[in-house]
């Protein structure tokens, strides 16, 4: 006679039926025992593991992440058991503390190698899966993941039949013939939900995140607040697609706006790809049986050439602190074990490879009390590398992008510094001298955030764009490349002597401003990545009579496209929205062309000339 509980699809397989208490006793002295991943972790399982009263001996439970699995009484783990885990989550982080769990840094794809090559062994497998089907096969859900190599390895399987967990499309079906009992449970699969972010730091860090990706990109966003954030700011973009090792509910509206489309992916085009699922109860439905979404196990997912064929892929990442060479601390912080490698690795290689791709890491500029950057000039002692310098390409905080890839170390520095926290840029720029990093003679003058709101995409008269930004201490290179474009004439029109080269303090007081009495914009085309700057222009106020200086640089080849009069206007909606009154500048009467530039500035120039220059002044209307 059948339980009353018992769901009718397990009818058939009562043979295999067992309780948790009884699946408990199964578990052997010295077993290693692996366990289901995250949201679909079977908790009833390992709580009847926990509550046996003679718990067996030197068994060790592997895992990748666990929710609410482990026991804890206050603020200490209560585990009966050691624990070796590839990610240290809030469940299992007091346990590593008090020395009950061991953390392997290792990349998450490399685990099913592992397994198989028996070098992390498994007897024993404790997931949850669906209802089975009429055939007999069960799906792993929301956690394909690592799961198909630890059922290689185990001798023994038990799985909770959870009628909640959504069955997946994909990779992620398996016959109950690889099962060998079933423990039937009716609970809700665990949910997680993303704190809202209230902090104006992370909203400003996501928004620039959102400003790297173009329309047509496949993504691949971690776990962390900060790249789930980034994706509410992608409403206006098209044809957007995920491939990544995790996804979460931060897609559903993109989803819901048919954004998520999919249609430039190279492989698996106008599908959802991933190996688990972290998020709440909607997107658990969106899933279930949807065949827009296609689960992998974790090492398909993250093969490096198909990462690296997708159609401009941007992997997001979060860290918790670098250094000032770029070495990336991702899985510990001030000596505390805390997230793990996951898959960063490989999608941060793979975004490389790819055409158009961008591998992005994000993080603070400071703890949460303020009191500590995370930039820092060397990596505290308890803080191992998880992304070395030579794999790191865009830096974000909410202080700005640097972009570092193919950079000296003094570019990094300087760079770096940009983006760290005002308060510890003079602190951090002393250090970079000190260990030489950076000149001797480097300034810092600039103590805001990179405005990104200042940025402008405009089109010239002969039809070419041109990307017009402020200019940073990071573009002196490409700053003193444009000087060296310039002919002599040119060179003598814009600096009033015939000089063969910039210092690096004339080339700084070119890009590296205060952007309260000095500003300075730049044209620039191409990626972030390799721009060339072909123009630049700036302003200088004299605050007694709140009149700007102006100067301009166009590269030859284009001049006469009208990026001189783009920058002019530019500088003039800059300046006129901080309330000053006019430009000022000091033009020798042979350059032709600046005299025309500034005469058709505005409605009120006046010109007054004396043996060797002609002074204009412009008084905006």
């Amino acid at each position: 006679m059948l339980e009353p509980a018992l769901h009718p699809a397990l009818a058939p397989y009562q043979d295999k039926i067992i309780s948790a208490a009884n699946a408990a006793k199964l578990i052997r002295p010295g077993q290693h025992v692996f366990v289901g991943t995250a949201c679909a972790t079977p908790r009833t399982l390992v709580a009847a593991l926990e509550n046996l009263p003679n718990p067996p001996d030197d068994v060790e439970l592997v895992h990748f992440i666990t929710t609410d699995a482990v026991p804890h009484r206050e603020r200490w783990s209560a585990t009966h058991y050691r624990h070796r885990t590839f990610f240290v989550s809030s469940d299992i982080r007091a346990a590593v503390k008090q020395g009950l769990a061991e953390y392997v840094p290792i990349s998450i794809a490399q685990i099913p190698k592992l397994m198989a090559l028996g070098r992390i062994p498994i007897d024993v497998a404790l997931i949850q899966v669906s209802l089975p089907d009429e055939f007999g096969y069960v799906s792993l859900g929301i956690s394909v993941d690592v799961i198909p190599a630890a059922l290689e390895r185990a001798t023994r399987v038990i799985a909770e039949v959870n009628p909640l967990m959504p069955r997946s499309m994909g990779y992620s079906t398996v016959h109950l013939s690889q099962i060998h009992h079933l423990t039937p449970v009716d609970t809700p699969v665990t949910e997680y939900l993303h704190p809202a972010v209230k902090v104006e730091a992370v909203e400003r860090i996501a928004r620039y995140i959102a400003s790297l990706i173009e329309d047509g990109s496949t993504l691949h966003i971690g776990l962390g607040r900060i790249p789930n954030e980034a994706l509410k700011y992608l409403e206006d973009r098209r044809d957007l697609g995920i491939h990544s090792d995790v996804i979460t509910d931060a897609i559903i509206p993109l989803l819901e706006k048919g954004i998520l489309t999919g249609r430039k992916k190279t492989d698996q085009r106008g599908k959802i790809v991933t190996s688990f699922a972290i998020g709440n109860r909607r997107l658990y439905d969106i899933i279930n049986s949807n065949p827009l979404f296609f689960f992998e196990p974790i090492d398909m997912v993250c093969r490096p050439n198909m990462i690296a064929s997708q159609h401009k892929m941007v992997s997001v990442t979060q860290a918790f602190a670098m250094d000032l060479t770029g070495q990336v601390c991702s899985d510990q912080f001030e000596g505390e074990y805390y997230g793990g490698v996951a898959a960063q690795g490989e999608f941060l290689r793979g975004a490389a490879r790819s055409p158009g791709g961008k591998p992005i890491i994000c993080l603070l500029s400071t703890t949460d009390d303020g009191e500590t950057s995370r930039i820092r000039s060397a990596l505290h002692a308890g803080e191992g590398v998880v992304i070395p310098r030579a794999d790191v390409h865009y830096v974000i905080t909410e202080y700005g992008i640097a972009y570092l890839f193919g950079k000296s170390i003094r570019e990094r520095a300087i760079a770096l510094i940009e983006v760290a926290h005002p308060k510890f840029r003079a602190w951090l720029l002393e250090e970079a001298k000190r260990l030489g990093y950076a000149p001797t003679d480097q300034r810092l003058e600039n103590l805001h955030a990179y405005p990104v709101e200042e940025e402008r995409t405009l089109t010239l008269k002969n039809g070419r764009a041109v990307l017009v930004r402020p200019a940073t201490s990071s573009d002196a290179a490409a700053i003193r490349e444009l000087f060296h474009h310039l002919s002599k004439n040119d060179v003598y029109t814009r600096f009033f002597q015939r000089v063969q080269g910039l210092s690096n303090r004339e080339v700084q007081r070119l890009c590296n401003l205060n952007y309260e009495t000095e500003v300075a914009f730049i044209a620039t085309t191409g990626p972030r990545e390799h721009e060339q700057i072909v123009g630049q222009a700036c302003y200088f106020l004299n605050p007694s009579t709140n009149l700007a200086e102006t100067a301009f640089i166009v590269e030859p080849s284009w001049q006469g496209s009208g990026l001189g009069s783009a920058l002019q206007r530019r500088l003039m909606e800059h300046a006129k929205a901080r309330g000053i009154r006019g430009f000022i500048a000091e033009i020798l009467p042979e350059n032709k062309k600046m005299i025309s530039l500034a005469k058709n500035c505005c409605d009120h120039v006046a010109t007054e000339r004396d043996e060797e220059t002609l002074h204009v002044t412009m008084i905006f209307g």
